[in-house]
């Protein structure tokens, strides 16, 4: 979830690893069942700050050099080139490599709010209560913003599956 907000392994690691020690330090007292919808309220809190100190790092780059550096794309995966064990063939390996790419760019391209109500709900499994929580808003909002990331990855993606 970290990472298909802020595009970055690295920065998605450090958001995961602050929120799981925010928790340990402020919510070890709190009953077990509260952990799940507490860590998904932290972490949508702490990439609402990533997203709030990125652009704010943007514009002070951009006004100092008057462009941004884009050029921090990681190189290959040693992993990639090691075979499949799986037994899949080729076509099915690239198949599910691209319908794979299409889902993360149409998540990407959905916005903020509708990508983390799709993500808690259809991948962390949440309740729209316990999204609702998590995300500070109301349970109206979350089958709103539900809904409407579903219909859009619908279209976007209808190519990929039935």
């Amino acid at each position: 979830m970290a990472e298909i907000a802020t595009g970055n392994a690295d920065e998605s690691l450090d958001i995961v690893q602050d929120t799981m020690l925010n928790m340990v330090r402020s919510y070890s007292g709190k009953p077990e069942e509260e952990w799940k919808p507490l860590f998904y309220c932290v972490l949508q809190n702490r990439i609402r700050d990533w997203y709030r100190r990125s652009n704010q790092n943007r514009k002070w780059y951009d006004f100092f050099l008057g462009r941004r550096d884009d050029s921090n794309e990681a190189g290959e995966d040693p992993m990639e080139s090691i075979a499949d064990q799986s037994g899949k063939g080729p076509e099915d390996s690239a198949l599910l490599k691209d319908t794979t790419n299409a889902l993360d760019r149409a998540l990407r391209t959905l916005p903020l709010r509708q990508q983390q109500v799709f993500l808690l709900r259809a991948w962390g499994e949440q309740s729209v209560a316990d999204t609702a929580r998590a995300m500070g808003c109301s349970q109206g909002s979350v089958k709103t913003h539900y809904s409407r990331a579903v219909h859009t990855l619908r279209r976007m993606l209808e190519g990929y599956w039935p």
